[in-house]
């Protein structure tokens, strides 16, 4: 199986990542620099385990660029420094996983000490991405996916869910975590019939996206775009409505965004303090959203019943009585 990626641009650091049977070796080459105070110029090399291994590789070894042709803000992708949380990681311990380190596991502790409910909140959002998955390709036909903000790979990934749908269905994933692109081939495994690729890039480069995204997925025929779980970490500063605006550009009439997004105005009082505590050691600096800033993502596209609701109450089996304070929706781009 041959990996397409950006390898991402590992800080120089001794770290190495966690000895399981998914990572192995990691490798930086000599004579590393940190343009802007961020990465590395020389090459960093992954090496994913397999019967014959694969070789992930950034061949430029510059900075990536957005479609402006300007370098993608270094604040928004993080060194590969095990000392500070980072979501995707610290979302794999909140779902009971293993790939994280002390400071994610400090930093979901300390949310999870402010809003108790918070690990049940990711469960949510993960049975949301199911349910999603399933409607979009059963019910509307769709055989396209575009999973911006990924995640560490756990049971039910989308390709998973869809190929059990329809086999041929073809799905990219996107992330920018270097543990996220260390389980890349647990993502590959596509049926014969259909394909999956993984992207190594952040949200705000959108044109890194979509240019590798066109690689195994046609923009000619309908797209599902999914943003699950990741606007939140997106400032106001870094325009996130244009982002997912030139996103949805790039797709075709009968295309679909599906977006889920902690609440500013559900259980505000225990997010806030949650949201403050983590964002005064992690990475990523969180902004919650309102229902009617939420809603505005979805501007231009005709929102799918049941419109932009709580995340337990979006088109479930049995619908839970405990409260899940995210929004969640799903729109079609007429």
């Amino acid at each position: 199986m041959r990996v397409r990626s950006i390898c991402p641009r590992l800080a120089d650091c001794a770290v190495a990542l966690p000895s399981t049977a998914r990572h192995r070796d990691v490798a930086w080459q000599p004579g590393c620099r940190r343009p802007f105070g961020a990465w590395p110029l020389a090459t960093p090399r992954l090496i994913l385990p397999g019967k014959e291994g694969a070789l992930v590789t950034n061949a430029g070894g510059s900075p990536a660029r957005g479609q402006d042709e300007t370098s993608a803000r270094s604040a928004g992708r993080p060194a590969f420094d095990t000392s500070v949380a980072h979501q995707a990681r610290m979302y794999d311990y909140w779902l009971g996983g293993k790939d994280n380190f002390a400071a994610d596991r400090t930093a979901a502790e300390e949310a999870l000490a402010a809003y108790p409910g918070m690990a049940h909140l990711a469960r949510a959002n993960r049975a949301f991405l199911g349910r999603l998955v399933r409607y979009l390709a059963d019910d509307c036909g769709i055989r396209q996916f575009l999973d911006i903000g990924t995640g560490i790979p756990t049971a039910g990934n989308t390709h998973e869910v869809a190929q059990q749908v329809a086999p041929g269905c073809r799905v990219v994933y996107v992330d920018y975590d270097p543990v996220v692109l260390s389980h890349a081939r647990a993502l590959l495994t596509s049926a014969a019939e259909g394909a999956t690729d993984y992207i190594d890039a952040d949200l705000r480069d959108t044109g890194t996206i979509l240019r590798e995204a066109a690689r195994t997925l046609d923009f000619t025929k309908p797209v599902a775009v999914t943003m699950l779980a990741i606007l939140h970490a997106i400032g106001d500063e870094d325009r996130p409505y244009g982002i997912v605006a030139r996103i949805m550009k790039a797709v075709p009439s009968g295309s679909y965004l599906a977006i889920s997004h902690i609440a500013a105005d559900l259980e505000r009082q225990k997010l806030d303090e949650s949201r403050d505590r983590v964002n005064r050691i992690s990475h990523q600096q969180y902004t919650h959203r309102n229902h009617a800033e939420v809603l505005r993502f979805f501007d231009g596209l005709e929102m799918v019943e049941p419109g932009l609701v709580e995340l337990r109450r979006w088109r479930p089996a049995v619908e839970s009585t405990r409260t899940t304070p995210g929004w969640c929706g799903l729109g079609r781009k007429p």
